[in-house]
């Protein structure tokens, strides 16, 4: 059974409503474990437990969330050498184009290293309906793909 893993950071409502999102899509696949976690109550073993992750941040100052970019310092030395190599999705809730939180949290994933497997989700309007359904569908192949073993 795949584990995946959301851990997010939200001030707002809108990327927690992303997350919820992301989540229903993943439990929507028929044995897979979800853990759904706020960045802060992450650890090293959420990702020693997990088979996928998806990150989810706002765009703050053309940058990832703090907490995000805390759970990164707090777990990378820590899991440096098991070279996790895990599939990874994101999303982003974002005021501007989300362009700057996506690469930056791109390029430290790289460094643990994770696999982008799916194209990074980018609200950078009001969250709507389309875009929750975005969501959904962006848990849901996270989940598929694990369970298929496609990634």
């Amino acid at each position: 059974m795949p584990n995946v893993l959301i851990i997010y950071h939200s001030q707002s409502s809108k990327v927690r409503q992303m997350a919820d999102r992301v989540a229903h899509g993943v439990v929507q696949e028929v044995g897979v474990d979800l853990r759904c976690l706020e960045a802060f109550d992450a650890d090293a073993d959420d990702l020693r437990w997990c088979d996928g992750l998806i990150i989810g941040s706002p765009e703050n100052f053309g940058y990832m969330a703090g907490a995000i970019k805390d759970f990164f310092d707090r777990t990378f030395y820590e899991v440096l050498d098991e070279q996790l190599n895990l599939p990874y999705a994101l999303f982003i809730g974002a005021g501007n184009d989300g362009t700057g939180a996506s690469r930056e949290i791109q390029r430290i994933v790289n460094g643990f290293p994770f696999r982008l497997v799916a194209e990074p989700l980018i609200v950078n309007s009001d969250l709507t309906d389309a875009y929750l359904l975005d969501c959904q569908e962006l848990g849901h192949a996270m989940a598929a793909g694990m369970s298929l073993k496609i990634f």
